[in-house]
């Protein structure tokens, strides 16, 4: 089996979304912004429950976490199958263990794009999808068992503890991986998915690729966002585009939040410049 999967991966709420929407439009490069309800089309999301029904070939309860996750491999291998040379696929997984089992098998793998983003804007972003309060989003991100709860559409993510899922992809992957902060790609994209684009080994076209990041900004996902509706918009939240803007956190949030982020997370945070 080919180690191709390429992983597009990041904590939730980190932009994620925002990549799959460039590299649909610069991978594509239709004539006019691509759908954002067809952003799966650059890779589907492991926690798709749909596939894993697929691969169960039968009734199966993905309420049940060990249920999805003896599934997961086949899952992976049936992406991995189509023989291309580089299949994405989006995860708000850790690269750890759950339950036992490898939720990123190195064998599958053939590298990955982590997004980063600033915990403080990320955890307002999350108490809006989820409709959550904001202090307890800032102790959930520090709970290493921290998981996205099932429902019919998507089984179990392993999302830990921000920190240790920050280290598991930039620190401890036995692969290739490419980190692109969330911040980077808003102040200077040409240069951050252009650096996205070389890991993949992909042309830098230069027009085509200032093509992509206009079809793909947040303001022409908002504006479609309100047209047609997001798929991935929680059933919590009014809407999945709400504002990306970089520095609202420190802003909004409370400062027990602020302080509880700092305590628990501040050494990474330092290392990627947001302290």
């Amino acid at each position: 089996m080919s180690r191709n999967i390429l992983w597009l991966a990041s904590y939730p709420k980190s932009g994620n979304t925002w990549l799959r929407l460039f590299l649909f439009n610069y991978l594509f490069d239709p004539e006019k912004p691509a759908p954002i309800n067809q952003a799966y089309r650059v890779g589907p999301s492991d926690a798709v429950a749909t596939l894993y029904r697929k691969v169960a070939k039968g009734d199966v309860d993905l309420s049940v976490a060990r249920t999805s996750l003896k599934l997961r491999n086949q899952v992976i291998r049936a992406h991995s199958s189509n023989g291309a040379d580089v299949n994405f696929m989006k995860t708000h997984n850790s690269n750890m263990e759950a339950h036992g089992r490898r939720l990123i098998p190195p064998n599958l793998t053939r590298g990955a794009i982590y997004i980063i983003r600033n915990p403080f804007d990320m955890a307002v972003s999350f108490a809006h999808h989820y409709n959550s309060d904001m202090d307890d989003v800032a102790k959930a991100i520090g709970n290493p068992a921290h998981i996205v709860s099932p429902d019919p559409s998507v089984v179990h993510q392993f999302i830990g503890n921000w920190s240790d899922h920050v280290r598991s992809w930039t620190e401890n992957a036995s692969f290739d991986c490419h980190v692109l902060r969330y911040e980077d790609m808003a102040d200077d994209p040409e240069t951050a998915f252009g650096g996205a684009l070389r890991f993949l080994g992909a042309p830098d076209e230069g027009e085509k690729l200032r093509k992509a990041i206009r079809f793909s900004n947040f303001d022409e996902a908002k504006k479609q966002e309100r047209e047609f509706g997001f798929v991935e918009r929680s059933l919590g939240s009014t809407k999945f585009f709400r504002s990306g803007r970089v520095g609202e956190g420190r802003e909004v949030l409370p400062s027990s939040a602020i302080d509880r982020i700092i305590s628990e997370h501040g050494d990474v945070m330092e290392k990627h410049g947001y302290l």
